[in-house]
């Protein structure tokens, strides 16, 4: 039978991730029409719900996109920049890096700030690249998923708004983890997705659009259809999404998001996550030779990167996935892009631990207790 040979492992990767027994089976509630008047009684909790959770900022509304968090960026660059205007894309890894590429591919005039892998932006650097570049609208990230660096999001809005540009998030992995800042921010949007801190299966996107994104969108030409989110806010404010949404999926967000709220509390999850992060740091002191990657003071709560020591190589962490599959575990070897570079400088690569969503901190311990012992198994 389809399915038997399924391995049921707990994951400690970055994303999909482990999900609460009650979120699964959320996903055998009964479906409905999503023009029909059970559509409302998901998407209302749902909006309201997401609403709590960023802090109630006001002037922004949430927005459900059919898809993943990538969809939400390359529909914030379709729609906020103009063919007049430039895009300063700031980029701590791989996933800024993806978003200068959707810039490019989306033929925006975009010109990228990148800084080393594990090191957070540099305001000082920002500064002078917004003063070289006089952008119109600069798209960066708050908790970049490939190094673990989480970036000081208000700092560097309030520069990019001190030199006239506006900015946009991309906040995939660390929304319901942290506090997004967005009323302290004021992005034009906060783009984040369902299957990361949320704890939830990936396929939506999630937008928060300001009403000063909204005014902007209007004089950008070519939006698209489900890029645009003029069109998609519009839906949003009946509480439906623009395009056939998955139902299933709208059944687990509706009872997880009530979880959140409602039940975890909104701090006990940041603080629950926070727990976690100090896990992970403290566990790393008893490793020889292993390390945090990220930059101090800009370490993620959601997940944690570690550099190995010399002996490691890319091979040796694809050893190590396998040997923790046999203990009923998903083990991340790292980002690929990213390993192969180090591994191309002569330094030995990194690992990520995902720590998100509704995995708990006994949970955390057990794993990494037996991934240390894996490890040391290499020498």
């Amino acid at each position: 039978m389809i399915g038997d040979d399924f391995a049921e492992l707990k994951l400690f990767i970055t994303g999909p991730i482990l999900l609460r027994e009650e979120v699964r089976k959320a996903g055998l509630l009964p479906e409905f029409g999503h023009r029909d008047s059970e559509n409302p009684k998901r998407f209302g909790p749902i909006m309201e719900n997401l609403m709590t959770i960023a802090g109630n900022p006001e002037g922004y509304i949430p927005v459900i996109f059919n898809g993943s968090g990538t969809n939400v960026l390359e529909s914030s660059v379709r729609s906020l920049v103009a063919d007049s205007e430039k895009v300063l894309n700031v980029s701590v890894g791989a996933f800024g890096d993806l978003y200068h590429q959707l810039a490019v591919l989306n033929g925006k005039n975009a010109v990228q700030l990148k800084f080393s892998y594990g090191r957070a932006v540099d305001l000082d650097k920002l500064d002078a690249a917004l003063r070289d570049h006089k952008p119109d609208v600069v798209t960066f990230t708050h908790n970049e998923t490939s190094t673990g660096v989480t970036n000081d999001v208000v700092a560097i809005c309030e520069m990019i708004r001190a030199h006239g540009a506006k900015p946009i998030i991309d906040a995939v992995s660390i929304f319901g983890g942290a506090p997004a800042m967005i009323s302290e921010c004021r992005p034009l949007m906060y783009c984040t997705s369902t299957q990361k801190s949320l704890g939830l299966p990936a396929g939506y996107g999630i937008g928060f659009i300001s009403d000063e994104a909204l005014e902007k969108a209007e004089s950008v030409q070519n939006r698209g259809y489900t890029t645009d989110i003029i069109g998609q806010a519009a839906k949003a404010r009946i509480n439906q999404t623009l395009t056939t949404p998955n139902g299933t999926l709208a059944n687990q967000l509706c009872v997880q998001l009530d979880y959140i709220v409602n039940d975890e509390t909104v701090d006990g999850r940041f603080k629950r996550h926070e727990e976690m992060r100090a896990i992970a740091h403290k566990w790393v002191e008893s490793m020889d030779g292993y390390g945090l990657f990220a930059q101090e003071g800009y370490r993620s709560p959601s997940m944690t990167a570690f550099k190995t020591p010399a002996h490691m190589s890319i091979a040796r962490l694809k050893e190590v996935k396998e040997l923790m599959r046999g203990h009923g575990y998903l083990f991340d070897p790292g980002y690929g892009k990213i390993n192969k570079e180090l591994e191309e400088l002569g330094e030995s690569p990194i690992f990520r631990v995902g720590h998100m969503g509704d995995i708990m901190p006994g949970m955390l311990a057990e794993y990494l207790e037996v991934l240390g012992g894996v490890l040391k198994s290499f020498k």
